[in-house]
């Protein structure tokens, strides 16, 4: 029997582009929308009937974007019987869908709800309205409340947060009622992303202008700090640099990026990792749809990765993980690439910490994980 995989779908669409966002996202328009779901439903057919899923179950589904509650209650349904006609689910299957909290009311979840999502995940970002205009957010804090209080009416028990620190303005106290806000609202999941400066963003412009803009490392791993304790102390686990849960609610799909698990994405740029075979999307959402218009799927980079290469990933993606990785696992990929001298700069500079024989990275090292990943790749 073949290991049971995740699927990712991700929903291109957005109301506008948040400053400090780099994904590959469109401005929704419904006719775009309608033709992009006509080639999503095909990619789902194509792969239904590929020998790669043959024999195998979806553990989770996982709607991302992009902002994929831009699409109508109806057409999410929609996708979501297609993925029950196209694979077997298991019979637990988590379903998340991501959600901007202005964009839903409880008529939408309601739906949602009845046509099997099990998880929502709000990115709410800032539960501070003037911080949302500096980052360019679209809506209120009052919408979160209120979007949280209505997927609890639709029915809803695992609801995710997710909240950003080091924004333009924000200062330790306010980052801390932002949090003690979520607390209040009692979410089973929250997720606390350190603002970064992404090239092509409006907010890398901003800091160009203006380098006082830029996030202050010291103040971020005091947030970071912070966080760690306010949600400890309120009942959450830190489970990963950035996520927090509930005991038993840890985001399970995202949990297959980091422990080697095999997860197939679809939509424009959607990233996957099926037995060894690392594969993307091409990140255009014309070339998409026009490949599977002529029953092409829309793959553009794909490689097989090595079992050093294998390895080389666990260590890179394991290491985002609260409990580490084996330090005989990193010491192995060292040796395999040469970078034993990389290692231990990273161990004298404070970055990677040991403990028990595993080793993950420190409060500091969290903040600068992308380039310990770098380092390391």
């Amino acid at each position: 029997m073949n290991a049971a995989f995740g699927l990712y779908l991700h929903i291109p669409f957005c109301r506008q582009r948040c400053h400090f966002c780099a994904f590959y996202l469109e401005l929704h328009r419904d006719a775009a929308a309608e033709n992009f779901l006509r080639a999503l439903h095909t990619e789902l057919r194509l792969y239904a009937a590929d020998k790669m899923t043959a024999g195998r179950s979806v553990r989770s589904v996982y709607f991302g974007g992009g902002t994929p509650t831009v699409l109508t209650a109806a057409q999410l349904t929609s996708l979501i019987s297609a993925v029950r006609e196209s694979f077997a689910m298991d019979r637990d299957c988590e379903i998340t869908v991501e959600a901007h909290p202005s964009t839903v009311g409880i008529a939408d979840l309601s739906a949602l709800r009845r046509a099997g999502v099990t998880r929502l995940s709000f990115g709410a970002e800032s539960m501070h309205d003037d911080e949302l205009v500096r980052i360019g957010r679209p809506g209120a804090t009052a919408d979160t409340v209120e979007a949280v209080a209505s997927a609890r009416t639709a029915g809803f028990t695992n609801i995710s947060v997710d909240l950003m620190y080091g924004l333009p303005g924000q200062t330790l106290e306010s980052w801390q009622r932002a949090l003690s806000t979520c607390c209040d609202l009692s979410p089973t999941h929250l997720s606390c992303y350190a603002l970064t400066v992404e090239d092509g963003t409006r907010f890398a412009h901003d800091v160009r202008q203006e380098p006082r803009q830029a996030p202050d490392e010291e103040l971020q791993v005091e947030m970071d700090q912070a966080a760690r304790q306010m949600l400890t102390e309120a009942g959450y686990a830190r489970y990963e640099i950035s996520n927090y849960a509930m005991p038993g609610f840890e985001c399970r799909h995202n949990l297959l990026y980091w422990t080697e698990g095999h997860y197939l994405g679809l939509g424009p740029s959607a990233q996957s990792f099926v037995d060894g075979v690392r594969f993307g999307n091409i990140a255009n959402l014309s070339a998409y749809e026009s490949a599977l218009g002529e029953g092409r799927l829309p793959v553009h980079d794909r490689s097989l990765l090595t079992a050093e290469e294998q390895l080389r990933d666990a260590v890179i993606f394991g290491l985002r993980l609260e409990r580490g990785i084996p330090t005989s696992h990193l010491n192995h990929h060292a040796a395999n690439y040469g970078y034993e001298k990389a290692v231990t700069l990273l161990r004298t500079s404070n970055l990677l910490e040991e403990k028990d024989a595993r080793t993950r990275l420190s409060a500091q090292g969290r903040l600068h994980a992308d380039s310990v990943a770098e380092k390391l790749f």
